[in-house]
């Protein structure tokens, strides 16, 4: 049977007028918040690579051992992070609650060793002579540029803990749907996204020689 305008609109699931994205509400603020936040991100890293750039004396800061290996090891540990969202993910449109809230929980864990390896990280670098503003070889904007990213994505990383943990407890009570758990595996995966380009921009390449 043919479907007119007037069912589509009642059919909609935003429950009112027609749904022209054909997506829950939930989901599409999500996407509008990631794309925002994207321009940010993306301004940030842009500013980094012209200042590296139209710097001879750019500090390289990060030896093979230990701060290659810990990030790298960061990088392992996100990336597993995203994993088991997706397998969070999976159990929840699987109606299987226990098992969501088992992954969510992992994930979220992995968040905080990350976040632990990062702030070791961050120690290290003090203790080298590097902060906001300064460094040992006279570049004050490495220090600003390197802690304001990375100290960005640090923040974004420990609000995703937050929003998965308030999320896992939520589900595991029935306060929440499958929906809910996508959308917080929407916002993870985006932080892990953002992590791929940090890493090999502000560690990879700047390696001590």
């Amino acid at each position: 049977m043919h479907e007119t305008k007037d069912d589509a609109a009642i059919s909609s699931p935003w429950g009112g007028g027609e749904s022209p994205f054909a997506i829950n509400s939930k989901k599409f603020g999500m996407w509008l918040f990631l794309v925002s936040d994207t321009l940010t991100f993306a301004a940030l890293i842009l500013a980094y690579s012209y200042l590296r750039l139209a710097n001879p004396d750019w500090p390289r800061p990060f030896e093979f051992s230990p701060a290659i290996i810990n990030t790298t090891i960061m990088t392992v540990i996100l990336l597993g992070s995203s994993l088991t969202m997706v397998m969070a993910v999976s159990a929840a449109h699987g109606h299987d609650r226990a098992k969501a809230v088992r992954y969510l929980l992992l994930t979220a864990g992995g968040g905080v060793l990350f976040d632990i390896l990062h702030i070791r990280e961050w120690f290290h670098l003090f203790s080298e002579g590097y902060g906001f503003g300064k460094s040992p070889e006279g570049v004050p904007l490495f220090g600003s540029a390197f802690f304001g990213i990375t100290g960005m994505h640090m923040a974004h990383v420990t609000i995703g803990i937050v929003y998965i943990a308030i999320i896992a407890v939520g589900y595991g009570r029935d306060k929440f749907t499958a929906d809910d758990v996508e959308v917080s595996g929407l916002y993870w995966h985006f932080v892990d996204l953002v992590w791929m380009f940090v890493f090999p921009m502000i560690y990879l390449m700047s390696i001590k020689l």
